[in-house]
């Protein structure tokens, strides 16, 4: 979570809202990392998850990350959820849980739906208020 906190840090640094990812593969180490960057590319899927998927799916040469866990600052939505499963991710850690959009278990359980080829693991409030924390200095300067 210290490399995912860091990468938020990253996001709010360039005015993005702070969340962070990283991607470790089953030997622990760091395979792909990411912080949100919609504003900055005009992507609205460039989210912190789907950065670190993507490149962590570039360093390994293969879309498929069996084994991998998403270590992220903030609950994933149902677009993040939805890549997890089709990157065959082993599992998810999540800080703060997402009352508002959060698709792994405060309004919706995407990653258990019984129709999956896959399931994902999933931890949720690691660090939590370490995560919220950062989210809710961020939101409060721009007010």
């Amino acid at each position: 979570m210290d490399a995912a906190l860091a990468q938020a840090r990253m996001a709010a640094g360039q005015g993005e809202v702070p969340v962070g990812a990283v991607v470790v593969d089953r030997q622990g180490c760091i395979i792909g990392t990411g912080h949100n960057t919609p504003v900055a590319t005009h992507d609205p899927s460039a989210h912190a998850e789907m950065v670190a998927l993507r490149e962590a799916c570039r360093s390994t040469g293969n879309y498929r990350l069996d084994g991998a866990v998403l270590v992220v600052t903030l609950e994933p939505c149902l677009m993040c959820a939805g890549a997890m499963v089709h990157a065959r991710v082993a599992g998810v850690v999540y800080g703060a849980p997402d009352l508002k959009a959060g698709a792994v278990t405060s309004c919706l359980d995407a990653l258990d739906q019984p129709f999956h080829n896959h399931r994902v693991w999933h931890m949720g409030h690691v660090r939590a208020a370490e995560c919220g924390a950062l989210l809710q200095e961020f939101f409060r300067e721009r007010r």
